[in-house]
């Protein structure tokens, strides 16, 4: 059974919610929860989202190397309640955060994770989503990655319990989420703009307040990367901001699946993998959660 990847349902505010799991070899290990852009414009017949990251992502074909749980959820209506305030989710009361409380628990319960080591992994609509869970499940979420989805705004004033490392990523050509930060894309109903989100370094620097970092940043540049890190967060906890030359609306290491192929949007980073990455620099932060406390 380990390395199954298994589905199953949770019926959370009178709402069934899906999700996969890839299924350990182990107790005790870390979950990481990676969450799927929005996809509620795809067709119906088109697979579950949640799963597409299985595919769209090297979580589950080295869990087992890692260690790790992986967990797919899939949104509602395929997409995420990720607080920006413009998504069907959003729009209809959607708590995504109990949804995923629950799920990590669930997860617990079958197959012996740690809750408190609970790695939420999300690009763009998931991205978000991955910062919304380090602000209101900080005492299970030591660390997130967070690729093409910057802070939303209108969660600037949730005071999390713990520290969080957040490890961002952004690419500079990428058009529906600019490295800049900006508005959505979806308008109000009268055009107003709606959900801003902070840039990869306003984000990057308010995470940085947040867990008190009182490192002196470095930053490393390679052809392909620049790549900003600063330390000494309390409980150990960093925050790093890297910025992918040329990268589009994409998940680094892997090309994009061509159910959300965006055009010129979708060109690709090969220099890394964002889910290696993002593995290596959450097992640092996998610490005991009074460690991290605010």
């Amino acid at each position: 059974m380990a390395g199954e990847l298994v589905t199953g349902e949770l019926t959370v505010d009178g709402r069934v919610r899906t999700f996969g799991v890839r299924v350990p070899r182990a107790e005790g290990v870390p979950l990481v929860l990676a969450l799927h852009g929005n996809a509620s414009g795809l067709p119906p017949e088109q697979r579950r989202p949640g799963l597409m990251m299985d595919e769209w992502t090297s979580f589950g074909a080295r869990a087992q190397e890692w260690e790790i749980a992986v967990a797919y959820p899939d949104g509602w209506e395929r997409c995420w309640a990720d607080g920006r305030g413009v998504t069907l989710a959003d729009e209809a009361g959607i708590d995504d955060v109990a949804f995923l409380r629950r799920l990590i628990h669930w997860c617990a319960a079958e197959f012996g994770t740690r809750p408190e080591w609970t790695i939420p992994a999300g690009i763009s609509n998931g991205g978000f989503m991955a910062h919304r869970l380090g602000l209101e499940l900080s005492d299970l979420v030591p660390a997130f990655g967070a690729v093409a989805g910057g802070l939303p705004v209108a969660l600037e004033g949730i005071d999390p319990t713990h520290a969080v490392s957040a490890l961002l990523i952004n690419g500079t050509a990428d058009e529906a989420v600019p490295i800049t930060g900006g508005y959505s894309r979806r308008r109000g109903p009268d055009g107003e703009l709606r959900g801003r989100t902070l840039g990869l370094a306003e984000s990057a620097a308010w995470w940085q307040g947040v867990d008190r970092c009182s490192g002196v940043g470095a930053t490393v540049v390679t052809d392909g990367s620049s790549r900003q890190t600063v330390t000494g967060g309390v409980g150990g906890s960093r925050v790093a901001a890297w910025t992918v030359f040329g990268g589009g609306h994409t998940w680094p290491g892997k090309p994009t699946p061509p159910e959300w192929d965006n055009g010129p949007n979708t060109v690709t980073s090969t220099e890394f993998d964002a889910a290696e990455e993002i593995h290596r620099f959450a097992r640092a932060a996998l610490v005991p959660a009074d460690a991290r406390k605010l």
